[in-house]
């Protein structure tokens, strides 16, 4: 998985109850009731809990013990303009779908690199969008697959990670593909011959293929450019805390900050495709 540099400020992770892991700020001092900040109401005093669905590399995953990525780096600075710390909740990627952790109070935001959809937003409240994404066609070298449209001519199998906007373009193509519960997963399927191919967010694939062994082995066929743009998101109605996160993407996009931040994680920065203007 993608293990793009190191952040200066990192995240101490400590196993709790129900199979969630909770990352905490490096210096936090523990965490009380429901508190406000700055006119922004936190479910926990003293920090901002952040909910992700692990491992989602460029994005969010674990290196060295502690969660990283550039979605962890972007709400590290909303978390910063309100005096507090980041803490990080690890949820089931259906969970963001229906906003249920937001809803029940267990989160403030959630942060997992999500599309924006109408669908979605029938029961969440997104921030601007703040990542252009594309999907990626990863095969197998020796599947002699070299596009989409040849997994299906040569009856090859289809992975996607389930639940995502992936998994619904290999749907709306009229492919049953095989269903993996994380991207980490996704990457095995194709690794171990599960299926030959599969439809991945580029920042992953990008990653993956740094690593030698992956890149001679494995080859991008097929960039599908879906439009989807990445949002973080609230509990429907919590204007002062999506103000809040939109108010820091300004500011980070304006001071330099996103692009660093970008440069970081994802790799070379190109502002007409990186983020699209906030609102």
């Amino acid at each position: 998985m993608k293990t793009l540099g190191r952040r200066t400020r990192l995240l101490a992770a400590t196993t709790v109850t129900a199979g969630l892991v909770l990352v905490a700020g490096c210096s936090s001092s523990g965490s009380s009731g429901p508190t406000t900040v700055k006119g922004v109401h936190l479910v926990k005093g003293g920090q901002l809990t952040t909910c992700t669905h692990l491992p989602y590399p460029p994005f969010q995953s674990e290196i060295n013990g502690k969660v990283q990525g550039f979605d962890v780096s972007l709400i590290d600075l909303v978390a910063k303009n309100l005096g507090v710390k980041q803490q990080i909740l690890d949820t089931p990627f259906e969970n963001f779908k229906t906003g249920a952790f937001l809803n029940s109070g267990q989160c403030d935001l959630a942060a997992a690199g999500m599309t924006i959809t109408a669908e979605r937003k029938k029961n969440v409240d997104f921030s601007d969008p703040y990542f252009e994404a594309t999907q990626a066609v990863l095969v197998d070298r020796s599947s002699g697959i070299n596009s989409l449209a040849d997994v299906k001519a040569k009856g090859k199998k289809l992975g996607a990670q389930a639940q995502t906007t992936g998994e619904d373009y290999a749907k709306s193509k009229g492919f049953d593909p095989v269903s993996f519960a994380s991207s980490d997963a996704v990457l095995n399927g194709l690794r171990t011959g599960q299926v030959q191919a599969v439809i991945i967010d580029y920042p992953v694939v990008q990653g993956w293929l740094k690593d030698k062994a992956n890149a001679d082995k494995f080859k991008v066929v097929d960039n599908l450019k879906t439009g989807e743009q990445y949002g973080f998101t609230v509990k429907k109605g919590n204007k002062a805390l999506l103000d809040a996160v939109n108010k820091a993407l300004k500011g980070a996009k304006a001071d330099g900050t996103y692009k660093k931040i970008y440069e970081q994680w994802i790799g070379p920065y190109n502002a007409s495709v990186a983020s699209p203007a906030g609102s």
